[in-house]
């Protein structure tokens, strides 16, 4: 008779239990390991980077150059994987297939076979090859519709997510500040209230498809000095707070991002990457922010090189880990060997890195990466990076993010047979739609002998497909001098009914573009000789439409009188050739609004519409700031009434909401979309403030003759400001709601007064105005007041 023996079931580690929280599990798994085996959690590895052929940044390439045997590196385990995918150009499937054997040769070298963490750049859409280029984020801010980015986001995040992607360095939340700055195209907008509804929109969509979103620049890089790519801030407190912070804030709250990458800058001789205030104090002690800060690339070295805080690597480490960075980026560099032996000679405490690692490795669980039936294979064996429901998003963001500056003639939309001429160094220019960090434009140049690959058409392309026979001439290049092509496009514009000047930038990279990282400009005038092409088709007399397909705004008040019309477009990403076709040809009604304020003159820079009383016009200076086009600027080809414009009540209490109602109704003959904008006026306060800022918008797309209500509901807490003792305050007295076209043209202001006593508001506050859109046949009619307050 055989005894019945009982078997011990296997005992599983506390990190490897799922029923156990991150937290816990990374706890168990950090206490398991050696200083190598955490040191190697918090450092990525960038295979395949080349610092000889221009692939990297200035600074870059000498630590680019630095030889990395990552298998070597792995035998500790592997923090991060670095762009497998957005370095060169690769087959998607086969790009999948690879990082899957990358993966399993990083679980198989290390004693606890964790996984790498992959990440990839995903501002415009997935920075790969045949991936779908969206629109850039200034288009996403045009287009007021946080729900559509939403949606592009969730498309990215699902095509990175179905290759074994895990983190994406998006969004940029930047306020633009300085439109000289080159990576103007990357940031939404001027304001930040549009910054942080569209950017936590854009968060919640690449949140929501499982990829870890990687909030950047924090904080600060959009308002360097002269608008300089790695150059200093001259900021006080409370610019920072109001308008740096304020879209990061609400992104981590309203989105729920899990990472934030720390900025190059400075802001009062402080870098961001060993600043602890920000990136601890203010990041995870007030915000509550449990994620994990990453390296902007090569930002811990340049406390060294570039900022010289730091006197050596290991220095640079220490700083940079205090402060709150967890995982250096790009490669192993000052976390690898000289973190390794400042921390063996006891120079850096080893809890920092404990701290550290603990957020790594939760992170990793949240992922999965901790599992134990973790798989290294795609989801799918034959991955589309670019399939037509995504390009169907690309092209309606692209149609709703097109602004209609101006049209006095009325000559768009073209009617029907109208002979065109189409000129301009970017009529036939696919990479004309593209932003800098869109694969063509960021890797794609590198490879001229190699396709795009994913299908650009150009705006002569589309134009001729939708309006019939146009004369093309190119006339100029974007850059170059050479003036002889103008009288062939002068030629042609003369023989035309309309022609079409097609004039902007050509994104590229650290001097390879007009627009784009470390392309930055020293006046707003537009690059190369394209002015002088402007002028001399203006001065034909036959009815101009200027077109500007740009990564900033430029100045036009040169050209805004003599123009027939002037469209804007921000790199429009894949198919913004098609929605441009649509637009000038009356497809589609244009309902773009300006992000940006566009300038009257070239100079006078940095202004912005968030302005106090003494950055408007005034009599004791000859330069008169106003800009050519206000932010929240756009037209279209319809009409629309705005009636019965009212708030609830007089009273607002400071700790309550006040609650605004518009009719809106399409009086013209075709559908179109309006964007109710609400504005704070606060006529008094403690310290001084923007004559208007942004707090409410609504698009509201609408049949002829169709009506919808709006209702905003706004907190009080919208209001509150940085005063002067340094607390965050809703301050009362006597305030005004806006209800406006834009911040220069307002329908109806309501005067509300803020009731009770000053009241201090913290991280907790109320954030966002929420909005109501009421269609059917309850809207009231057009024949009521235009003003009211109850």
């Amino acid at each position: 008779m055989t005894a019945h023996v009982e078997i011990e079931p296997a005992v599983v580690p506390a990190w490897r239990d799922t029923r156990r929280a991150p937290e816990e599990r990374a706890e168990d798994l950090a206490g398991r390991m050696t200083l190598e085996e955490k040191l190697a959690q918090l450092v990525g590895v960038w295979v395949g980077a080349d610092a000889t052929g221009g692939e990297v940044a200035p600074h870059q390439a000498q630590m680019t150059s630095r030889p990395v045997t990552w298998p070597d590196v792995a035998r500790h385990g592997l923090g991060q994987l670095t762009r497998p995918f957005g370095t060169a150009p690769v087959e998607p499937a086969a790009a999948a297939r690879s990082l899957a054997r990358s993966q399993a040769q990083v679980v198989a070298a290390s004693r606890f076979g964790i996984p790498a963490v992959v990440h990839e750049e995903c501002l415009a859409g997935f920075t790969a090859w045949r991936a779908t280029a969206y629109p850039v984020p200034l288009s996403w801010g045009a287009a007021f519709d946080p729900e559509l980015v939403e949606e592009m986001a969730g498309r990215i995040g699902a095509s990175m997510r179905a290759v074994g992607v895990h983190q994406g360095l998006a969004p940029v939340l930047d306020v633009t500040r300085d439109p000289r700055w080159g990576r103007t195209e990357e940031t939404i907008s001027e304001d930040p209230y549009l910054v942080a509804t569209v950017g936590a929109a854009y968060v919640r969509g690449l949140e929501g498809a499982g990829i870890v979103a990687t909030l950047k620049h924090f904080a600060g890089y959009a308002a360097s000095r002269a608008g300089r790519n790695l150059a200093p801030v001259s900021m006080g407190h409370r610019e920072l707070a109001d308008v740096v912070l304020a879209p990061f804030e609400a992104a981590l709250r309203l989105g729920g991002a899990r990472s934030v990458m720390h900025s190059y800058t400075e802001i009062d001789g402080v870098p961001s990457a060993a600043d602890t205030a920000l990136l601890t104090g203010l990041l995870r002690e007030e915000w509550g922010f449990t994620g994990t800060v990453v390296a902007d690339y090569f930002g811990v070295r340049f406390l060294e090189t570039l900022h010289r805080v730091a006197a050596d690597g290991a220095q640079a480490a220490g700083l940079a880990l205090a402060a709150g960075v967890d995982v250096e980026l790009p490669t192993v560099d000052a976390y690898g060997p000289p973190l390794h032996d400042a921390v063996r000679a006891g120079e850096v405490d080893e809890a920092l890195v404990d701290r550290a690692v603990r957020r790594v490795l939760a992170q990793k669980a949240e992922l999965g990466l901790l599992d134990e039936d973790w798989s290294p294979q795609p989801a799918t064996p034959d991955p589309v990076l670019d399939d037509a429901a995504s390009r169907d998003t690309a092209l309606r963001l692209a149609r709703e993010s097109i602004v209609l500056l101006a049209n006095p003639r009325a000559v768009l939309p073209l009617a029907p047979g109208t002979r065109v001429a189409l000129v301009g160094p970017l009529a036939d220019e696919p990479l004309a739609m593209l932003g800098c960090y869109s694969f063509p434009a960021h890797v794609g140049v590198h490879h001229p002998d190699l396709p795009l690959g994913i299908e650009i058409p150009t705006v002569l392309d589309e134009l001729r497909a939708a309006h019939g026979p146009v004369e093309h001439v190119r006339g100029c290049d974007v850059t170059e001098p050479d003036t002889s092509g103008i009288p062939a496009a002068v030629a042609a514009a003369r023989e035309a009914e309309v022609c079409v000047v097609v004039v902007g930038d050509r994104a590229g990279l650290f001097g390879r573009g007009t627009s784009g990282e470390g392309c930055d400009a020293t006046d707003l005038t537009l690059p190369g000789v394209q002015p002088d092409l402007l002028r001399a088709v203006l001065a034909t007399g036959t009815p101009v439409v200027v077109l500007l397909v740009t990564g900033r705004p430029y100045a036009i008040g040169e050209y805004a009188d003599g123009a027939a019309a002037i469209v804007q477009a921000f790199f429009p990403g894949q198919r913004g050739g098609q929605a441009i076709a649509e637009v000038l040809t009356g497809a589609v009604a244009p309902s773009g609004r300006l992000p940006v304020s566009v300038p009257r003159h070239a100079g006078g820079q940095p202004g912005t519409y968030l302005s106090p009383p003494l950055g408007l016009r005034s009599g004791v200076s000859d330069v008169d700031p106003t800009p050519a086009f206000p932010f929240g600027h756009g037209l279209g080809y319809t009409e629309f009434a705005w009636t019965g414009v009212r708030a609830a009540r007089r009273d607002w209490a400071v700790d309550g909401a006040a609650e605004v109602e518009v009719t809106v109704r399409n009086t013209g003959e075709r559908a179109g979309a309006d964007v109710v904008q609400l504005y704070l006026h606060d006529p008094v306060a403690q310290v001084t403030r923007p004559v208007v800022r942004l707090v409410g918008y609504a698009r509201v797309a609408l049949e002829p003759g169709e009506g919808a209500r709006v209702r905003f509901t706004v907190p009080a807490d919208v209001t509150a400001f940085t005063g002067r003792d340094g607390r965050r305050i809703v301050e009362p007295g006597e305030v005004e709601l806006r209800v406006a076209r834009s911040s220069a043209d307002v329908v109806a202001a309501l005067p509300l007064r803020l009731v009770g006593a000053e009241r201090a508001v913290g991280h907790d506050r109320a954030l966002v105005t929420a909005v109501s859109v009421e269609r059917g046949p309850a809207v009231r009619s057009a024949a009521e007041p235009a003003e009211e307050v109850a």
